[in-house]
């Protein structure tokens, strides 16, 4: 049998395809059924590395795959090329960013080809052609016109040497995912998607997919759609250091203004035991001008990892802001407030309750530094006496031990609580 020799061999058979044309997608109906398959777009730094080739042979595989099965395969490459990542590479280079990005799509198009993947070149584009973005701006005009899109102040994940904001997942360890720079904590204003409108359609639209994608796919893609059925509660403030200030006029949750909190889990508050607040919340700011062990958490926090992965990897750390709310349900019982790593401002107004005894993160939380774990959800067939043991009740059951909700399901007494609220 003669050697195979990837040199001489790959070449010969990848100018075959060429010559034929063996992966343009038709144009034309051909009755064949339709199957579209598209990886993430590379950056064009101008190499590719083990990640690619990992990424575009297993698309790869799908496409070839699909076209062995009979099917009319969809499969086109592009370049995520546009945005400030470019424009400071340029700069550090002293050459035009249009020059420097199109030199390295050339070539690592060239270094791709070399891989031997079934991809429809003729499909290839750029979202730094104005061919590409100007649809993207016709798109966004249309949302602003219909209500869709608005604006309005965040904490943003900021990388100060690409000077960009970075999504949660491209925070890997505190530092930015390219730049390797320690990512900073920064209020804009910026531009948001109202996708929420959408939210039932879309959760509904997922059953579609049971079977077909994995059950976690599918989860992630729900809690990203962010839609979520719950409560906002306002605790006052019972108890509160004296150097913190009156509230300044239009600013809630700052000082001593009651205490927003959204939670999807109204059916637990009677098992409270402490509300937590994010590192960037008005109040945690407003202590930490006074108390350099807050502001040494809050900048602790503001190098760490904000993706829920990172959250739920990372030990769960907190600071006593010394202060104290009202149960809304029973104003005779307080509870502390502290500043949490696991809270995030991004979600409802940043802060939290948290009921230990049926929430993991909350039971850590509270095992670490001392804080009651009170169960009002009980197991079928447990007793008043039920106690949880090394981890958080999770499951269905009753209420208990929480007045007028006792004996209710979990999902009545939510429905009960929120009643009681309005």
């Amino acid at each position: 049998m003669a050697r195979y020799e990837p040199k001489t061999a790959e070449p010969r058979q990848q100018a075959r395809w060429a010559e034929a044309d063996a992966f343009r997608t038709p144009t034309e109906g051909t009755g064949k059924p339709k199957y579209y398959v598209l990886e993430m777009f590379p950056y064009p730094s101008g190499n590719i590395h083990m990640g690619h080739a990992r990424n575009y042979v297993m698309g790869d595989v799908v496409a070839r795959s699909k076209r062995a099965q009979g099917f009319d395969v969809l499969h086109p490459m592009g370049w995520d090329a546009f945005g400030l990542p470019a424009e400071n590479a340029a700069i550090e280079r002293g050459i035009h960013p249009g020059d420097w990005t199109w030199s390295n799509i050339a070539a690592m198009r060239d270094q791709l080809k070399l891989l031997g993947l079934s991809l429809d070149w003729s499909r290839e584009f750029a979202t730094c052609d104005p061919a590409y973005y100007g649809k993207q701006q016709a798109w966004f005009l249309e949302l602003l016109k219909r209500g869709l899109v608005y604006r309005k102040d965040s904490v943003v994940n900021w990388d100060p040497i690409d000077n960009t904001v970075l999504a949660n997942e491209q925070v890997v360890d505190g530092r930015g995912w390219r730049s390797g720079a320690l990512v900073e904590k920064r209020k804009l204003n910026q531009w948001f998607l109202r996708i929420t409108d959408y939210a039932d359609d879309l959760i509904e639209g997922l059953k579609d997919l049971e079977g077909r994608w994995p059950d976690k796919v599918r989860l992630m893609q729900e809690n990203w759609i962010g839609k979520s059925r719950g409560a906002t509660l306002w605790w006052t403030i019972a108890e509160a250091p004296d150097f913190l200030p009156e509230s300044p006029a239009g600013e809630p949750n700052h000082a001593r203004d009651p205490v927003e909190v959204y939670t999807t889990r109204p059916d637990t508050l009677f098992g409270a035991s402490f509300l937590a607040l994010a590192a960037d919340h008005p109040l945690t700011r407003a202590v930490a001008e006074h108390r350099p062990d807050v502001a040494d958490f809050i900048a602790t926090c503001a190098r760490s990892g904000t993706s829920e992965a990172d959250i739920e990897k990372a030990e769960k750390l907190g600071v006593d802001l010394g202060i104290r709310v009202r149960h809304p349900f029973d104003p005779d019982r307080t509870v502390p407030v502290w500043a949490a790593n696991f809270v995030l401002s991004t979600y409802g107004s940043g802060a939290i309750f948290g009921c230990p005894a049926h929430d993991q993160r909350d039971f850590e939380f509270a095992t670490k530094y001392g804080l009651p774990i009170l169960p009002v959800v009980k197991p079928d067939g447990a007793g008043d006496d039920f106690a949880v043991g090394d981890e958080a009740y999770t499951g269905p059951g009753a209420i208990f031990q929480s007045d007028f909700l006792d004996g209710l399901t979990v999902e009545a007494a939510k429905a009960e609580a929120i009643a009681r609220l309005e």
